[in-house]
């Protein structure tokens, strides 16, 4: 597994990571047994680079608590990255963000405890919230960096005044924030990372599951899951985005692989400041994923999925009035 470096503090990772929301929200029911079988295939496979969030468990804790079960025996080993940035102040999830600095101390503290960690590898904002300055954001981290608590500062979904703003005071190490062969939008914020030497992590690398090949339309899926609100999943769209996957369907059967490698291989040739962080429930889709960093694609290659996917996939990422504002 290729390692690369993420910002200009020291942060390293392996190329292709595992990300694990799907584990217990937005993808319906999961298998806890499975999961950490999965999170245990990609350790012995060399992914280093383990990504949760208080969001994921609905502040519980679950999801935390799930990964510091799978990486107990090669915590050493491993980059654990983590989110604050909602609020759960009701015991429920409103969508209400709070990055006040008292609530990012107290999710700092039970995020290392839900984990079973001395201290965290990536603390992210998850969302930027409108209602606390971000240099107050940075600073609390900051401190919790010098407690030893946190290790690298990390921002989600940050658009390039928040970036600039935050990394005056406490040094990005990351942005993170949805990109793949279906959303492309985050390019444009892609010159102003390599100014500041900042990295960036792909999540929902095969665009929520479409890339896989495996898509059912809107409303085939258990009543948890957001694929059937999602707007690439919805009539129109849909088919033109099926039609596009056996295109690339046709490129990785020329190149003996996957459509699910040919999308995370091409991510990898984005820059050398990128990584990804798929999600999957199941061991074999672990091992599938990381099959893409072996995977080499030619310039002939790029060519031709800039041809089937020149702008993205067809509809929006998220329905109106949930996209997330960059700013």
């Amino acid at each position: 597994m290729q390692h690369r470096t993420l910002g200009g503090q020291g942060l390293e990772v392996s190329a292709i990571g595992y990300g694990t929301m799907g584990l217990t929200m937005a993808y319906g029911p999961g298998d806890e047994q499975q999961g950490l079988a999965a999170m245990g295939r990609a350790h012995e496979l060399g992914v280093t680079h383990y990504d949760t969030a208080e969001l994921y468990g609905m502040g519980t804790g679950s999801n935390e608590k799930l990964l510091g079960r799978a990486v107990k025996g090669f915590r050493d080993e491993v980059v654990i990255a983590t989110k604050f940035g909602f609020d759960f102040s009701t015991g429920r999830f409103t969508g209400a963000l709070d990055s006040r600095p008292a609530t990012i101390r107290a999710v700092a503290d039970n995020s290392l405890r839900y984990l079973g960690v001395d201290h965290i590898d990536v603390f992210y904002q998850h969302r930027v919230d409108p209602d606390v300055p971000i240099e107050d954001v940075a600073g609390t981290v900051k401190e919790l960096i010098e407690a030893g608590k946190v290790r690298y500062f990390g921002l989600s979904e940050a658009g390039e005044r928040t970036i600039r703003k935050a990394h005056a005071v406490q040094p990005v190490s990351v942005l993170q924030s949805e990109y793949s062969l279906f959303e492309r939008d985050v390019e444009r914020l892609f010159p102003v990372l390599e100014e500041l030497g900042i990295g960036f992590v792909a999540y929902s690398p095969l665009g929520r599951g479409f890339i896989t090949g495996t898509a059912k339309p809107a409303g085939q899926y258990d009543a948890s899951d957001m694929r059937n609100g999602d707007p690439r999943w919805q009539p129109g769209n849909f088919e033109k985005n099926v039609q596009a996957v056996e295109r690339l369907g046709a490129l990785a059967a020329f190149k003996s692989a996957t459509v699910s490698q040919v999308a995370l291989a091409w991510l990898l040739t984005r820059g050398e400041h990128i990584v990804s962080i798929p999600g999957s429930r199941s061991p074999g889709r672990v091992e599938e994923n990381i099959g893409a960093a072996d995977l080499d694609l030619t310039e002939a290659d790029l060519a031709v999925i800039d041809e089937i996917l020149p702008r993205g996939g067809f509809g929006a990422r998220y329905a109106q009035g949930q996209v997330p504002t960059w700013d």
